[in-house]
């Protein structure tokens, strides 16, 4: 079978080669890959930024972002022949640590945990994959192609049931506003589920052209662009940042609305300073009663949220988040970022 692959360390080495079958030891569920998806993580392992192959391997096999048609399915894993699924990327450290045990191993506290097309273990971006039955999630069949956002949508699925949680600590806590900077995939799922809970929904994005205004505009979200500073009195109940960059971050840890909660979910690069009255930022954090927190990967539940949170979705309106969809002969295409990408889909087979 032809997979993808890259040598962790080494940039530019990724590369379309023949690979044996996958094996046993690697889950019952046998998979028929009809599409991964690509995203910055992707690049920066082909940049050798990080990425680890598995013990005594050379090479990593990419994608995280995954959707499958069940080949295999024995006797009592819960899936038929037939069945779109997507993987589950991460998988519990050997310890295991007291989060990896309780299944929550996207709260790991060890770090030992393994990461399917990122961290010592190999991805989905092959032909045929398995899985074991407890690591993979049924996807609607109605969705088809963007049934591949579940990843992502995971993540997103994560951070508000976290922002619930936090918000549970005043049972008169009842939000209203949220905004989301960023109109990337991850940007537009936050929004996308803000309005699902029937929110008040602002995204901030440098784009002001291009598709991204009106795909936040179909939902009912309201488009916004230009500096952030000029958003000082929108007072969000909520904040999910979803750029990673640095400016925009120390923007909105103080401009939240009073008792408001900001999630963080982009990575930063670090190695940039900026100014940062450190003082004023503590009182207005410690007198509002605000709450800053990370937020990154994701457990079976929030998977599990995340299919059915695409499933309600308007599903011309997920197709459109999905920009270029590459086929595997193009390859090499998928992992070029382009200015008007929002999704980029490289698919294995046509759907």
């Amino acid at each position: 079978m032809r997979a993808i692959s890259v040598e962790p360390g080494k940039a530019n080495s990724v590369s379309l080669d023949e690979w044996p079958e996958p094996g046993a030891r690697d889950g019952t569920l046998l998979v028929q890959t009809l599409a991964i998806g690509v995203c910055g993580t992707d690049r920066e392992i082909i940049a050798a930024k990080y990425g680890t192959a598995p013990p005594g391997e050379q090479r990593l096999i990419l994608g995280h972002e995954s959707l499958g048609r069940v080949l295999e399915a024995p006797e009592g894993s819960g899936f038929r022949v037939g069945d779109l699924v997507a993987g589950i990327v991460r998988r519990p450290d050997p310890v295991p640590c007291r989060a990896c045990a309780g299944g929550q191993w996207d709260m790991c506290r060890n770090g030992l945990y393994t990461e399917r097309g990122i961290k010592e273990r190999h991805g989905y971006g092959s032909e045929r994959f398995r899985v074991r039955s407890e690591f993979a999630v049924r996807v609607d069949p109605a969705l088809g192609l963007c049934g591949v956002l579940t990843e992502p949508a995971s993540v997103l699925a994560k951070a508000w049931a976290h922002i619930d949680h936090i918000g549970g600590r005043s049972p008169t806590w009842r939000p209203h506003r949220v905004l989301v900077t960023g109109a990337g995939p991850v940007g537009l799922l936050a929004a996308m589920m803000g309005r699902q809970r029937g929110l008040e929904v602002h995204v901030f994005d440098r784009n002001d052209t291009g598709p991204k205004p009106g795909l936040v505009a179909d939902i009912g979200a309201h488009h916004h662009a230009g500096d952030i500073r000029d958003l000082e009195d929108l007072a969000p109940d909520v904040t999910i940042e979803c750029t990673g960059a640095d400016p925009v971050i120390a923007e909105v840890v103080q401009r939240s609305g009073a008792d408001g909660i900001v999630c963080l979910t982009g990575i930063s690069s670090g190695g940039r300073t900026l100014p940062f009255d450190v003082g004023a930022f503590n009182r207005r954090t410690v007198l509002r009663n605000d709450v800053i927190f990370g937020s990154v990967n994701a457990n079976r539940a929030h998977y599990e949220a995340a299919a059915e949170a695409l499933a309600r979705a308007d599903k011309a309106w997920l197709s459109r988040l999905i920009s270029r969809r590459t086929p595997l002969e193009r390859w090499v295409e998928a992992y070029e970022g382009r200015e008007d990408d929002v999704k980029v889909v490289l698919a294995f087979e046509p759907l």
